[in-house]
């Protein structure tokens, strides 16, 4: 940063003050660019009388005068007249260094667009200037002063208070920012408070920005890391259950509990504290800080779809599901749309109350409040779509087997072939002789117990019926998770394989670590025709979480009726990430128009519409079969688009907002 100072008056010099240090510590502190430039003139009354009378007509001298350029990098310049300094300094019985630092502070953050004619921005300033002045030991300007009575070593005295009010500080807040993360998870299944997480979002973006010119990025990641780590936690600790559900597995992998809870900790801790980092390093001004946190938080949820292979499980937006007219919205803007309103809504309202509901904030939260307005009236349109597009699947029966996941798994050879073979052969028999005759027959992920090697599945013949059934495929030496479709002579008709792997279930990403299985990877989204009596039905398959994967299923230029869903949740029992699939698969159905059937070995099975409505389902553990239809497949606005198109949309859209409102605030 480079400050031009100009010596009009000599007498100036003898009071050896370092402007450049101090403009440009205020001017960091307010946000300005590094190669950005200060002119600075130390004159006296005479010439800042003529030059106030000039371009203010006010024919009096005064203490400093800005003038902002408007540009971000030639700030403007600053004019401070000595006479009228040192007369102040005397009067208020301070040194002339130190107002004359405090004039060249208010100088700079007029040039940033700071002011001080309302209450509220007069406040904003002065507490900036304080924080400023402070770094170079310089008390507070505004304080008021009491004279001292008896001589006592007052420094030293509150120095020592200040530590131990700083530790207890951080302490509380950490505590804050842990209730803040904790709370903030309760908004989504099987909950779903979704006001809870609005306010521990809230009151974490409250805590994150008070303050903010102490903070660079590093240590605001560390300031925030109580709430992104709780709230990680809260929200994916449900996973470590997996290693309870199998005794055998239990005793090889119970050892890792603590460090998986620790690593989706500190994992999780880094990403959902970037957006607050992120922000605050920014330096932005309060009114168009906001735009920037919720569009930082929607490329973070964004970077989810990639990061270690991949996990976006409950972006904010689902938080909305038991409100169909707001979550609809997803259909026009997906769920990544739809968080950065929340998100936006949420960081505005903390700013327009911190700035006492002045009226210019009004401004900032319009810039949400519109495109959720929007996105309500197109909600309308796409519940329509699912409730009168009359495209009606086949007659479809879905089979929950509801056994246990020892029972299922092969341990031993003899008896367990025997107990496998026993098993399918009452699951077939399960779907087949109960009455309603359907077309189809859905079972779950990992159904069929044996590894598929041929054309033929014998056991399958017993339906009677086309089937859709999970199993473990075998290609070139590789194990595939796979969803077989076979006619109804048991016939294998086609094998889509699971593309997105889980990570230390279905692989191990980092190689040493280690996972039950290794399995190779599918070739990723495909839509299958199954041709059936009363005509062809066209559905795109998602094996387990690969539905969570937002605009990952159904490739372009085709339209399907419906996903069919196989899954097998028996390793999380009735922990809520049960339930939070379930929702993934429903903000699913809506960003894309498509209803979903959905067949989960222990629950919860489902048939889900395109706006998300479950029309009916099977409860965890529970043994049975759903039979039913789903209809209202449409391509929505979201499909059109896709994900990445979104991303870039609201990135332009956020940039627009923030340089209108910053041009706003100085107009």
């Amino acid at each position: 940063m480079k400050i031009y100072v100009n010596y009009e008056n000599s007498a100036w010099r003898k009071y050896k003050i370092d402007w450049e240090k101090i403009a440009s510590a205020a001017a960091r502190a307010a946000g300005a660019k590094r190669n950005a430039e200060i002119s600075i003139t130390l004159t006296d009354d005479k010439s800042i009388k003529k030059i106030n009378k000039k371009y203010r007509n006010i024919n009096k001298p005064t203490n400093v005068l800005s003038f902002e350029l408007g540009d971000d990098v030639l700030l403007g310049d600053i004019f401070i007249s000595l006479d009228t300094v040192v007369r102040e300094a005397k009067t208020e019985n301070i040194s002339v260094h130190d107002h004359a630092a405090h004039m060249v502070v208010h100088g700079v953050l007029h040039l940033m667009g700071y002011d001080h004619i309302k209450n509220s921005d007069a406040e904003l300033m002065e507490k900036m200037e304080t924080i400023v002045l402070n770094r170079f030991d310089i008390k507070n300007p505004y304080a008021t002063v009491r004279p001292i009575q008896r001589k006592v070593n007052v420094r030293k005295k509150v120095n020592k208070l200040s530590k131990k009010i700083t530790l207890n500080n951080i302490w509380l807040r950490g505590v804050l920012l842990v209730f803040c993360g904790a709370i903030s998870a309760l908004g989504f299944a099987p909950f779903n408070l979704w006001l809870v997480s609005l306010i521990g979002i809230g009151g974490a973006y409250w805590i994150a920005t008070r303050d903010y010119v102490y903070n660079g990025f590093w240590r605001t990641m560390l300031r925030m890391y109580p709430f992104a780590a709780a709230y990680a936690i809260a929200m994916f600790g449900w996973t470590v259950n997996s290693i309870y559900v199998v005794p055998e597995l239990t005793q090889q992998f119970a050892i890792w509990t603590i460090p998986a809870i620790v690593g989706i900790g500190l994992v999780g801790g880094f990403i959902f504290a970037t957006p607050f980092a992120t922000a605050v390093k920014s330096r932005a001004i309060p009114i168009c800080r906001p735009i920037i946190f919720a569009a930082l938080w929607t490329v973070v949820l964004w970077l989810r779809e990639w990061l270690f292979t991949g996990f976006p499980w409950n972006p904010i937006a689902n938080i909305t599901l038991s409100i169909p007219m707001v979550s609809n919205t997803m259909s026009l803007y997906g769920a990544l749309g739809l968080s950065f309103i929340i998100i936006g809504i949420i960081a505005s309202a903390v700013e327009f109350i911190r700035a006492k509901f002045e009226r210019k904030f009004v401004a900032l939260i319009l810039m949400f409040l519109i495109p959720m307005a929007v996105g309500i009236v197109w909600s309308g349109i796409n519940i329509w779509f699912a409730k009168n597009t009359q495209d009606m699947s086949p007659y479809i029966r879905i089979v929950q087997p509801a056994k246990s996941q020892s029972d299922k798994m092969v341990q031993s050879r003899e008896d367990a072939i025997m107990a496998a073979e026993l098993n399918i052969r009452q699951l077939l028999k399960l779907g087949a002789d109960m009455p309603g005759g359907p077309d189809v027959i859905v079972y779950p992920e990992t159904t069929y117990p044996f590894v598929l090697t041929g054309d033929d599945m014998p056991f399958s013949g017993m339906a009677g019926v086309p089937i859709v059934i999970g199993a473990t495929t075998t290609e070139n030496g590789n194990l595939y998770n796979s969803m077989v479709i076979t006619n109804a002579r048991g016939v294998v008709q086609h094998v889509y394989s699971k593309s997105h792997l889980v990570p230390f279930g279905e692989y191990s990403p980092l190689g040493f670590m280690p996972a039950p299985v290794n399995l190779a990877r599918g070739n990723g989204a495909e839509t299958i025709t199954m041709n059936l009596e009363n005509g062809a039905f066209v559905f795109a398959p998602a094996i387990c979480y690969e539905i969570i994967f937002s605009d990952s299923l159904v490739p372009h230029a085709t339209s399907p009726q419906a996903i069919i869903n196989i899954t097998n949740d028996t390793w999380f029992g009735k922990t809520s990430g049960t339930y939070q699939h379930l929702s993934m698969v429903r903000r699913y159905a809506i960003e894309s128009g498509l209803p979903v059937v959905r067949a989960n070995y222990s629950g919860i099975s489902a048939f889900i519409l395109s706006d998300g409505t479950i029309t009916a389902s099977l409860p965890i553990g529970t043994e049975g079969i759903l039979d039913g239809y789903v209809w209202g497949a449409h391509k929505t606005p979201y499909r059109f688009i896709g994900r990445d198109g979104w991303v870039i949309i609201i990135l332009i859209y956020a940039a627009i907002c923030a340089i209108w409102l910053n041009l706003y605030r100085k107009n």
